[in-house]
């Protein structure tokens, strides 16, 4: 028989995994028109971004386990961040570029602001879902807030200095790993 946290994840694994497929086709589509596309190392830095923001999801939910009862409601604010992530992972990539050249640096440019909404989205959601849910203080999401924060005045400002972008994307992911190197014990599984 299937437990409630078996019966509700799937739904969110399936959603992740929608979210992971863009990524990974979008990916796949950048190798198959390399000969026409221009990359920009900024971008890759941010679709491999949120890409471990997909996978993470998925390891985090295994923290839900004990969670009971499941209402409906409670279910819905839950799957609103793979729903995110998933929204995220489409604006990611262009699209109808049927024999066209692709710059990845204006693309990036062009679209980062609603890159940066759904992101600062997604913050605001794993804020809430770490106090209302895991019931974590305010103080242990210091690393979403100054997300909130960084993404809210570069994309109110259009501040649009490459420079600033390289810092931010380069911050994101060396963020993300020294965070996984200090808190090792708590991306276990037991």
């Amino acid at each position: 028989m299937m437990s409630a946290f078996e019966y509700v994840t799937v739904l969110i694994s399936v959603i992740l995994g929608l979210g992971i497929t863009q990524i990974l086709t979008g990916i796949a589509n950048l190798f198959q028109w390399s000969d026409r596309v221009s990359l920009y190392w900024p971008y890759v830095l941010w679709v491999l971004f949120v890409l471990i923001m997909h996978i993470q999801e998925w390891w985090v939910t295994y923290e839900l386990k004990d969670y009971h009862p499941w209402r409906l409601p409670i279910f819905f604010f839950i799957m609103l961040y793979p729903v995110n992530l998933f929204i995220l992972a489409k604006l990611l990539f262009p699209t109808a570029t049927k024999g066209k050249s692709i710059n990845l640096k204006e693309f990036y440019f062009k679209h980062y602001r609603r890159i940066f909404l759904v992101t600062i989205v997604s913050a605001i959601l794993s804020v809430l879902y770490n106090i209302f849910i895991l019931n974590l203080n305010v103080q242990s999401q210091a690393f979403q807030l100054l997300l909130i924060l960084a993404l809210s005045i570069m994309a109110g400002k259009k501040l649009e200095q490459e420079w600033i972008h390289k810092l931010l994307s380069v911050a994101l992911i060396l963020s993300f790993a020294i965070s996984t190197i200090i808190e090792w014990n708590v991306w276990l599984i037991e």
